[in-house]
This record gives C-alpha cells, sequence and structure tokens, in this order.
C-alpha cells in the first residue's frame, strides 16, 4: 500500500507499535486468532506481525520482568537525536536513547513532560506500517492525560506539521485521563486497532482470555471499547 511508505511519515506520524510481553508464543496465539495475524522472526527479540503479508506490529519478549507488559506508540522522525533533544527542551524525559535496531532503523524511548511514554522512529529499511487503517491494523493512538491544555502545547510544537500541516490526517487525539480510567491511573498513550464490529470483537477478547476495561462508548473518531490481551495489555477496540 503506497499510502504507507515512509515517504508519506511525517515527522509525527504514528508509524508502528510493539507490545512487550513476557510469552510472545501466547501473544501470538492471541493476536493471530483476534485480529488475523501471521508471524515471523525478525530481528533479536522482536517477532513481526503480518496481517495479508504486510508488517503491521511486533511483539517483543520483555528482558526484565520488572519492565511493564505494554502497547507502545512509535512516532516518524527523520533524526531521531535531533527530537530527542527538542522534547528534552520542552521538559519531556528520556527513558531510552537513540540506538539502531540492526539495519532496520534507529529508535528511543522517550516520555511528555506529564510522564506518558512513546517511542520515535527513524526509519532505514523498516519504514513502519505496511496496512493501516482497516481491520486488524493500527488505527489510532489517544493520549490520556491529566492536564489536555499542557499536553496540546507540548505535542502541537513538537509534531505541528503532522496535526496541523496543510495535509495533515492526525492519527493522534487527546482526553482527560478521567474519561474513561480512573483519575489515578498514569498517562498514557492507548493504542486502537480497527475491527469491523466491536462487541463481536470483545466476544472474541473474552474467549482468548483477554479482558474488557471499558465497554463501547462512543468518541469524535468512532465507536471504541478498551481491554487488555491474557498477558494484560491495554489496547483499545475501533469502529470508525
Amino acid at each position: 500500500m503506497a499510502e504507507n511508505r515512509a515517504s508519506v511519515y511525517t515527522e509525527g506520524v504514528p508509524c508502528w507499535v510493539d507490545a512487550q510481553l513476557p510469552d510472545v508464543e501466547a501473544g501470538k496465539r492471541f493476536y493471530g486468532e483476534l485480529f488475523g495475524w501471521t508471524f515471523e522472526d525478525w530481528s533479536g527479540p522482536f517477532t513481526r506481525a503480518l496481517k495479508d503479508g504486510e508488517p503491521v506490529a511486533a511483539l517483543v519478549r520483555k528482558t526484565d520482568g520488572r519492565l511493564p507488559t505494554v502497547w507502545t506508540v512509535y512516532f516518524s522522525t527523520p533524526d531521531a537525536r535531533a527530537l530527542v533533544r527538542r522534547i528534552q527542551a520542552a521538559g519531556g524525559q528520556v527513558v531510552q536513547s537513540p540506538v539502531p535496531v540492526a539495519e532496520l532503523g534507529v529508535t528511543a524511548l522517550v516520555t511528555d513532560p506529564e510522564g506518558a511514554v512513546f517511542a520515535l522512529w527513524q526509519p532505514r529499511e523498516h519504514p513502519g506500517f505496511g496496512r493501516r487503517h482497516e481491520p486488524g491494523t493500527f488505527a489510532w493512538a489517544e493520549l490520556y492525560a491529566r492536564d489536555t491544555e499542557a499536553a496540546n502545547g507540548f505535542y502541537g510544537d513538537l509534531f505541528r506539521e503532522a496535526l496541523f500541516g496543510p495535509e495533515a490526517e492526525p492519527d493522534v487525539g487527546r482526553a482527560p485521563v478521567s474519561d474513561v480510567f480512573p483519575a489515578e491511573m498514569p498517562p498514557h498513550f492507548l493504542v486502537h486497532f480497527a475491527v469491523e464490529n466491536v462487541p463481536a470483537a470483545l466476544e472474541e477478547v473474552t474467549r482468548l482470555g483477554g479482558r474488557v476495561q471499558a465497554p463501547p462508548f462512543t468518541t469524535s473518531y468512532g465507536t471504541v471499547a478498551v481491554v487488555t490481551d491474557d498477558q494484560g495489555a491495554s489496547f483499545a477496540l475501533l469502529r470508525r
């Protein structure tokens, strides 16, 4: 799909997602049945998920049990080191400095000023999603923040072209934490995957051992339900 090539990914456009899991084989069974993904060994601890032969996500074996079981969204950038410096100057923090991932690209892990974690991706051989915006693929990332005005300022300055440029079609939004999650929940990004039928997908989630965190609710970008997989990683189902 031409729209998913690296040339499309303006800095600040979500271009990849991965799940840190204690048991990748269990993850393959869960997401393979839920979304129709197939899998292939990739680089190091990474297993690449494919939809109709195109890359859509990765499952990553956790190397430390103290790390969270979580889905992470990656934002594209032509220069990860320069973007990290801008993030720090704006009050964000660096969790992992930019490092190469074989010949695939360069990645870094950072937080915004409130502590919401996200990743950066500077593409080389791997540009990002081969499919998106269709059932079983990435569709949206929602930032749940405590201070939405501060989030507007931080991300608006950081990713202005991707969010507000003349050709911008953002795949990311923001909402107060208390809209869906308890007020004590830390600020975070929630990765959304497209589905054709939210209630049917929820039945599959529970059949596969996952659970429903928030039943279907209406948003400006579609009908959403929040779930966890059978290992505790949260994500959302979205019908637009």
